[in-house]
């Protein structure tokens, strides 16, 4: 075996495997060693769960040594593995320690449901953190979704009496279908339809998420979505968030940061409860869309939770729950209430926020909602 290969192969198992040391390592490789030893080693078949000691400036620097020997997104691994093997989720209520450790998704999410019991020393930091994730996403999402949703709005609302840029001739001919002339072969176009133009139309969109622990990346995103879409004028977007109790966060939106705070990830979840507050916030059915974000499995009442989604549709509500919006991969969730929404017309499947822009513009113009 070539020496790189083997040298690869002993980082890999760890330097226990070559005990004789027969295998040297390159000098770029000693380190990433001990960086890895420290996390991933197990010492009599039990994971050494002191590996990086309680010492503060300990773990920061191997905070430091991982961001210097691994790219970002294993940076990021590395850091969910330390939480739940050596405990660094503690840890994060030192602010030296999260000034150091990689900003990503599932930090904020971490962060949030630590936010009730994080020392008041931590929470300018902790704030700092997750604003500097949310301006990455923000910069990253919201051009798709505003011109998708707005490009959507322009379409979605016909004008009657259009300019001749302005004519959907699709629409115009369907309708137009019963003057036809079999002598001329032709349509005698007696109503013009058009596209609505940008800023007429106005949609009503209720995002109602699930504040349960295992929808945190879901809740990090929906939250910049929303603020993205509270920008819309044409737009009018309520918060709403829940768990065994319903809080709306709605006059929050214009700072993400503050929204994402507002939420209390973790406890049950009852579906039931918010799709009755949501209900009660809609005034124009057929104008509303209602994103329904959880995985589905009610801790409430779920006949009830099942009849009050059927009471949304037949009022003429858009309806469609998102089993996650992550890029997480696929969801754990309650496949037979997502079968029983499937029924109701509510189409029930996880989204990417990729992913998003197109379907909200799906949603607004009453195309088939699917990914």
């Amino acid at each position: 075996m070539p020496e790189s290969a083997a040298a690869r192969w002993k980082l890999v198992l760890g330097s226990a495997a070559d005990a004789d040391n027969q295998t040297p390592f390159p000098p770029d490789y000693q380190g990433m060693d001990q960086v890895l030893t420290a996390l991933y080693d197990e010492q009599d078949g039990k994971e050494r769960k002191a590996g990086l000691g309680g010492s503060a400036p300990r773990v920061s620097r191997w905070l430091g040594d991982i961001r210097t020997y691994f790219p970002a997104d294993v940076v990021a691994v590395m850091q969910r593995d330390a939480m739940d093997r050596l405990g660094l989720q503690q840890l994060l209520m030192e602010p030296e320690i999260l000034r150091t450790v990689q900003a990503d998704v599932q930090l904020v999410g971490t962060l949030l449901s630590l936010s009730r019991v994080m020392p008041q020393k931590v929470k300018h930091t902790a704030r700092e953190v997750v604003r500097k994730v949310v301006q990455e996403l923000e910069q990253k999402l919201s051009n798709p979704l505003r011109q998708a949703v707005q490009g959507a709005l322009s379409r979605a609302v016909r004008n009657p009496r259009p300019r001749y840029r302005e004519i959907d001739w699709g629409a115009t001919i369907r309708v137009n279908l019963k003057h036809y002339q079999p002598a001329q072969r032709t349509i005698i176009p007696e109503r013009l339809v058009g596209f609505g133009r940008r800023g007429q139309a106005l949609k009503e969109i209720v995002l109602c998420l699930d504040q349960s622990g295992s929808m945190a990346s879901s809740v990090v995103y929906a939250g910049v979505f929303g603020a993205v879409l509270a920008s819309i004028k044409a737009v009018k977007t309520h918060m709403v968030v829940f768990d065994t109790a319903v809080v709306n966060l709605s006059e929050n939106l214009q700072d993400p940061v503050d929204l994402l705070f507002g939420v209390q990830l973790g406890g049950g979840t009852d579906i039931n409860l918010a799709l009755t507050y949501c209900q009660q916030l809609i005034t124009r059915p057929t104008d509303t869309i209602l994103v329904l974000v959880s995985d589905l499995y009610e801790g409430g009442n779920e006949a009830e939770m099942i009849k009050r989604a059927a009471a949304l549709r037949a009022a003429g509500v858009t309806v469609v729950a998102l089993l996650a919006l992550s890029d997480d991969g696929a969801p754990s969730f309650d496949r037979r209430v997502a079968e029983k929404l499937a029924a109701l017309d509510i189409p029930s499947f996880a989204c990417t926020p990729a992913q998003f822009p197109e379907l909200m513009a799906a949603a607004i113009q009453g195309r088939e909602l699917k990914v």
